[in-house]
C-alpha cells in the first residue's frame, strides 16, 4: 500500500463527545502530531484517547489523524 499524497490527508475531522453525544464537525487537526486531549465546548468533558488509539480523533472523530493518514493507513 503506498502512502497518501498531502492532498489526500483530511485536516478536518467531526468529533462526537461521549458523554452529552454533542457532534462537533470540521474540527482542525494538528498535521505534525497526534492531539491527546480535546475539551468538549458543549459539556466541558476532557476527552482523553480510548486504550490502543493514539489521540482523540482516532478515538472519537469520522478521520483519523494526519499522522496515522500519512502513514497509509487511512480509513
Amino acid at each position: 500500500m503506498t502512502s497518501p499524497s498531502h492532498q489526500d490527508v483530511c485536516l478536518t475531522s467531526t468529533l462526537t463527545c461521549p458523554q452529552c453525544g454533542t457532534v462537533h464537525p470540521d474540527v482542525p487537526m494538528p498535521t505534525d502530531a497526534c492531539q491527546f486531549f480535546w475539551d468538549c465546548p458543549a459539556c466541558q468533558t476532557v476527552l482523553k484517547p480510548q486504550p490502543g488509539d493514539c489521540c482523540v480523533f482516532c478515538s472519537y472523530g469520522t478521520t483519523q489523524c494526519p499522522p496515522l493518514q500519512g502513514a497509509g493507513v487511512c480509513n
